[in-house]
């Protein structure tokens, strides 16, 4: 599954730069400290947008299609903010077999956006995951904490429902 790039526009605060360039200066001479500096950059962040990426490589003296590449290769990653609710439909084969495909194509119609996407208003974000290990209670998906089993499309309005405040 290929990582989209944000849809939303980067908004970082001039706290949140301090701190990775503290983060990069304190790994500046490492060069094999790329996967640190991403890390705490995810955590200043919350994500990895481009801007940042293109902060770290110049810093670090990196090209920026390495930086890229480590962040679009490891899963822990992510290139898009997080939603205040991130929903993650697992596709692993026993919720496949049982409908998770059409758990997901139902929240893309109803949030307007794909997986590894977050709506214009930072309500909700969409990831697909290939197992949360709830086999049981396939299909499956997972709002933040909230584990949701043996769902059909039907039961998607209701849940989303909850998380409307």
């Amino acid at each position: 599954m290929q990582k989209r790039i944000s849809n939303i526009p980067f908004h970082g605060t001039k706290e949140q730069e301090e701190k990775l360039h503290q983060v990069i200066a304190k790994h500046k001479d490492d060069p094999g400290a790329i996967m640190p500096v991403l890390q705490d950059a995810q955590e200043i962040y919350g994500y990895l947008p481009i801007e940042v990426q293109t902060i770290i490589a110049n810093e670090m003296g990196v090209p920026l299609e390495k930086i890229f590449g480590v962040a679009t290769f490891y899963s822990q990653f992510s290139l898009t903010p997080k939603g205040k609710n991130n929903i993650s439909v697992c596709l692993g084969t026993a919720c496949y077999v049982k409908g998770a495909g059409a758990l997901l194509d139902k929240l893309t119609s109803i949030l307007g956006i794909q997986p590894d996407e977050c709506t214009p208003d930072g309500k909700f974000s969409l990831t697909a995951c290939r197992c949360i290990g709830a086999c049981g209670l396939a299909p499956v998906l997972t709002i933040n904490d909230e584990v949701y089993g043996r769902l059909t499309p039907d039961d998607i309005d209701g849940i989303l429902a909850k998380y409307q405040d």
